[in-house]
C-alpha cells in the first residue's frame, strides 16, 4: 500500500519520500492508519519490518495535529477579542508523545527515526534520556518545550521521582519491544510510569508476543485494543540465509571463523558472542590479525558505544563483535553477515540476532558456530523457530567427529502435542501449546534419543503413543477391577497402630541373637545434673573438641577452665588431617 493512503500530513509523506520509500510494508498499512485514529493498538511484528516507522508516524502526526489544535484554539481566542494564549514562564508542560525502549541502541535508533521521519515538521523539540548519559543535558532538555520523549526506564523513573520529568500533558505512549522489557525486569518502572500519564492517553504496545506477563500488562494499560498480528518468530526470514557449522573443538570453532571474515563477499558483520568478556577477547583477537573491529557491550560507556556505533555506520568497522545488548538496537543496511559465536541464553534472542541482517528486503546470511556442548540450545532454537537450521561444512575445515544428530521440528498438526485443540490435557490444563508437561524438551533416554511412553524407540521426533489417547486399552487396575491385597478392609500385618511392638535393646549383644525389651524396661535418659558439663574430658560429637577443651597429640582434651583452649599440638600454620585440618 502506498503511503499517502495512510492519511499521513504531506509534511510526513515528504520526508518518507526523501527517506527512499514509496510503499508501506504490511505492518505499516495496519497500524498507521489505526494510530492516526487514536486506538489503542497490540502490535506483533519480526524484526526488520518496518515497526519503528509504524509507530513514530502516527506520533508525528499527532504532534501536527496538537499544533493545529492549539492555533486553531489561539485563533479563536482573537477572534473574540481575547489574546492568545501564551505559555507561562517557567511552566514545564512536558512531552506530548513518550516512546519506553528496553536498551539505550534501541533507544537512539527510534530517535533516528524521529528526526529523519520528522526533518520537515518546523520546530520538532526531540529529547532522549538514556543511562549513562550526563544529568545536565537531560535535565535541561526535560525543562523546555519537548513534543517527543524517547526513554528507558529506569532512567526516567529517577527524573520522575526528582520531579525533573512532567508527564501530565502525555497523549501518546508507546512501548517498544514490551517483552524485552519486562523480561529485562522493567515490569515495574513500566507500571510507575503509566500511573503518572493521563488514562485518556492513547498506548501502542510492540511486542514478539503477548502471552504471560506480556499479555497481562497490555490487559492492565490499554482499553479496547486492536490486534495486529502480521509475523510472528515461526515466520521464515525469505531474504536470510541460515547455516550451522558444528567445530570439534575452540579451536576449530576460530578457523571456521577466520575462513568466514575472510570472505570476500562480506561487507560488513556482527559477531554475536555469550558474555561481555569474549566479546572484548574476541575483538582484540581479530584486531590482532588485521580485520577493523570493534566491540559493543552493556559494560561499556554510553559515549562509547556512540561513537563504536557511529564507526560502523560511517564504514571504519568491518566487524563489530557484540552481545544481546545490540541485537535488538542496530540498523544498519550494509550488514551482509550475522556470525553466532557464542549461542544466545535464550532461544527469542536468535531471532533478534539474525534480523541484524537482511533488513528492508535485501539479502543476508547467518552462521552460527555450534559445538557438542551446544546441542541443547540448539534444538531450543528449532523448536522455538519450529525450523530446521541446515547444517554445512567448509572444504578443508570438516569437523573430525560426528556431528550431533538433532531431530528436525515436528510441524503442528502431524499428530503431536502442537495439534491438541481445545480437549484438556492433563491436570486440567486446555491443550498442550507445542509444549509436553515436563518443559519444551522432548522426553528423553539413551543418549538424547525420543522414546515412546511405551519404550518402543523412534528415529523421529516425539510420537505419544497408544496410551495418549481416549480411546487406548487402560493398563490394569481400572475402575471396577479387582485390585490384589491391601485394600480398604484388608487385615494386614502385625504392627498396626496399637500394637505393642518389641523394641531393640542396645545393650544387647548384636552378634548373636537380639535381644528384645519392651518399650516400658528401657532406661531412661540421665538427669540433666548427671550429664558431663562444658569442658568436660569426654570429646564431642565426630572427635571435636568441647567447649572449653584442648586438643593434645594423643586425641584427648584437656580442660583449661576461663583462660580459654590451649593448643598442644602442632604449631600454627601447620597442616593437619581429619577433623583437626
Amino acid at each position: 500500500m502506498s503511503f499517502e493512503n495512510l492519511g499521513l500530513n504531506e509534511s510526513l509523506l515528504r520526508a518518507v519520500k526523501d527517506a527512499g520509500y514509496e510503499n508501506a510494508t504490511e505492518v505499516q498499512s495496519l497500524a498507521i492508519p489505526a494510530g492516526v485514529k487514536g486506538l489503542d493498538l497490540m502490535v506483533s511484528s519480526r524484526t526488520g519490518s518496518g515497526k519503528t516507522a509504524a509507530f513514530i508516524l502516527p506520533a508525528l502526526q499527532k504532534v501536527l495535529e496538537g499544533r493545529a489544535a492549539a492555533a486553531a484554539a489561539a485563533a479563536a481566542a482573537v477572534a473574540a477579542g481575547g489574546e492568545a494564549p501564551r505559555r507561562e514562564r517557567g511552566k514545564v508542560l512536558g512531552p506530548r508523545v513518550l516512546v519506553l525502549c528496553p536498551t539505550r541502541e534501541l533507544a537512539m535508533q527510534v530517535a533516528k527515526a524521529a528526526q529523519t521521519y520528522g526533518r520537515h515538521v518546523p520546530g520538532l523539540k526531540l529529547s532522549t534520556v538514556l543511562g549513562g548519559m550526563p544529568y545536565a543535558l537531560q535535565l535541561k532538555q526535560l525543562s523546555g518545550p519537548l513534543d517527543i520523549l524517547i526513554a528507558t526506564p529506569g532512567r526516567l523513573m529517577d527524573h520522575i521521582q526528582s520531579g525533573r520529568a512532567v508527564l501530565e500533558n502525555v497523549e501518546l505512549l508507546v512501548l517498544d519491544e514490551a517483552d524485552r522489557m519486562l523480561d529485562m525486569g522493567f515490569i515495574d518502572d513500566i507500571k510507575f510510569i503509566a500511573e503518572r500519564i493521563p488514562a485518556t492517553r492513547q498506548t501502542v504496545m510492540f511486542s514478539a508476543t503477548f502471552a504471560g506477563h506480556v499479555g497481562r500488562l497490555a490487559q492492565d494499560l490499554l482499553r479496547d485494543p486492536q490486534r495486529v498480528d502480521v509475523a510472528s518468530h515461526t515466520d521464515t526470514h525469505e531474504n536470510i540465509t541460515q547455516r550451522l557449522h558444528w567445530a570439534d573443538n575452540n579451536n576449530h570453532k576460530d578457523q571456521l571463523l577466520e575462513h568466514l571474515l575472510a570472505d570476500k563477499g562480506l561487507d560488513q558483520a556482527v559477531v554475536f558472542t555469550s558474555t561481555q568478556r569474549d566479546a572484548d577477547w574476541l575483538a582484540e583477537r581479530l584486531q590482532e590479525i588485521g580485520h577493523a573491529v570493534a566491540p559493543l557491550h552493556g559494560g561499556m560507556p554510553q559515549g562509547r558505544r556512540n561513537r563504536v556505533l557511529m564507526a560502523l555506520r560511517r564504514r571504519e568497522v568491518r566487524v563489530l563483535v557484540a552481545t544481546d545488548v545490540a541485537a535488538r538496537g542496530i540498523d544498519v543496511p550494509t550488514i551482509t553477515h550475522v556470525i553466532n559465536y557464542g549461542l544466545p541464553m535464550k532461544a527469542e534472542d536468535y531471532v533478534h540476532r539474525i534480523g541484524r541482517t537482511g533488513r528492508a528486503g535485501r539479502e543476508g546470511l547467518a552462521v552460527t558456530l555450534a559445538t557438542r556442548d551446544d546441542v541443547s540450545m540448539i534444538r531450543r532454537i528449532q523448536q522455538f523457530t519450529t525450523q530446521t537450521i541446515p547444517s554445512a561444512q567448509i572444504e578443508g575445515l570438516e569437523p573430525k567427529t560426528q556431528e550431533p544428530r538433532i531431530f528436525p521440528p515436528r510441524p503442528a498438526g502431524a499428530g503431536g502435542f502442537e495439534d491438541r485443540g481445545a480437549r484438556p490435557g492433563w491436570g486440567g490444563k486446555p491443550g498442550y501449546g507445542g509444549k509436553n508437561f515436563f518443559g519444551n524438551k522432548p522426553f528423553q533416554r539413551d543418549g538424547g534419543r525420543p522414546f515412546h511412553r511405551d519404550g518402543a524407540r523412534s528415529g523421529g521426533g516425539f510420537e505419544p503413543r497408544g496410551d495418549f489417547r481416549q480411546d487406548a486399552p487402560r493398563p490394569q487396575f481400572e475402575r471396577g477391577h479387582e485390585r490384589p491385597q491391601f485394600e480398604r478392609g484388608y487385615e494386614r500385618p502385625q504392627f498396626e497402630r496399637g500394637h505393642d511392638r518389641p523394641q531393640f535393646d542396645r545393650g544387647g549383644d548384636r552378634g548373636g541373637e537380639r535381644s528384645f525389651a519392651p518399650r516400658g524396661d528401657r532406661p531412661a535418659f540421665a538427669p540433666r545434673n548427671d550429664r558431663p558439663a562444658f569442658g568436660d574430658s569426654k570429646p564431642s560429637f565426630g572427635g571435636k573438641p568441647s567447649f572449653g577443651g584442648d586438643r593434645r597429640p594423643g586425641g584427648s582434651f584437656e580442660s583449661r577452665g576461663p583462660g580459654g583452649p590451649k593448643r598442644n599440638g602442632p604449631p600454627s600454620g601447620t597442616r593437619r588431617s581429619g577433623f583437626g585440618r
